[in-house]
């Protein structure tokens, strides 16, 4: 998907408005003043409302006779929509406290549904599905110190195990799970004290080609603990949610 920001004005603006909502500049339940924003952002009226639309689509924006252009309750918010999850972790280098909220809830996400995955994925994966992992972790090996390079290996590895489910909908999973992982990888990349991330990958690829579920879930379970372990030694565990700790009724399920 091509972000919003390379689509000419229009896109910039949709992206220049979304930022000022999720970022809380412009609040919930707030009365947009138009011609206020048409000239602050320097495009014409139609564009500005163009791109309201799309706001409006996401469930951000809404109108009404007699009150005008307002912003939803967070609640009334698509979050699950792919742009609107990269607009709330692109552009940051470090991770604030609402951006660590959601890469916590990314991780309860991931340890819900990759374990469960990565089980299906051992089940049914073909050759070619065994290439494209192979083809990941070797980028992923290849280009460790290259922080962008090891992001993009790292998320083809994650959408190559959810392609070898051959479950559409698990496979539409990687459009939630990958702004936030691809957030919290450039986190972890560029620290000098993060752990090779490598072996606990290769454990799950062996798995997998192995066709051994419950060897599979364990090792993506290790992998999401150690995910978790790295964020924590960046941010400091501050949350009893601290990303990639599961809880008593998690751990342990993987041999199962």
């Amino acid at each position: 998907m091509t972000p919003y920001a390379r689509r000419g004005v229009h896109g910039q603006t949709v992206e220049s408005l979304a930022r000022r909502i999720l970022g809380g500049h412009i609040p919930e339940g707030a009365t947009l003043d138009l011609v206020a924003l048409q000239s602050e952002l320097d495009v014409s009226l139609t564009a500005l409302r163009e791109s309201l639309k799309v706001l409006a689509a996401k469930g951000m924006v809404d109108a009404r006779q007699k009150r005008g252009t307002f912003v939803r309750a967070r609640a009334d918010w698509n979050l699950l929509d792919a742009d609107v999850l990269r607009w709330q972790f692109e552009g940051a280098d470090e991770a604030t406290d609402a951006d660590r909220t959601l890469l916590r809830n990314l991780a309860e996400v991931r340890a819900i549904v990759e374990p469960a995955a990565v089980r299906l994925a051992a089940q049914r994966r073909t050759e070619e599905d065994l290439a494209a992992l192979d083809a990941a972790l070797d980028a992923m090996d290849a280009h460790g110190a290259d922080a962008g390079q090891a992001v993009e290996a790292d998320l083809a590895f994650h959408r190559a195990l959810l392609a070898a489910t051959h479950n559409e909908l698990l496979e539409r999973m990687e459009m939630v799970i990958e702004p936030g992982l691809a957030h919290r990888d450039r986190i972890v990349h560029s620290h000098p004290h993060s752990e090779d991330p490598v072996p606990a990958h290769r454990a799950v690829l062996d798995a997998v080609r192995e066709r051994d579920p419950g060897a599979a879930e364990r090792a993506m379970r290790a992998l999401l603990v150690q995910a978790g372990r790295d964020l924590d030694r960046i941010d400091g565990p501050d949350d009893p949610r601290a990303q990639g700790a599961p809880s008593d009724d998690v751990k342990g399920t993987g041999g199962k």
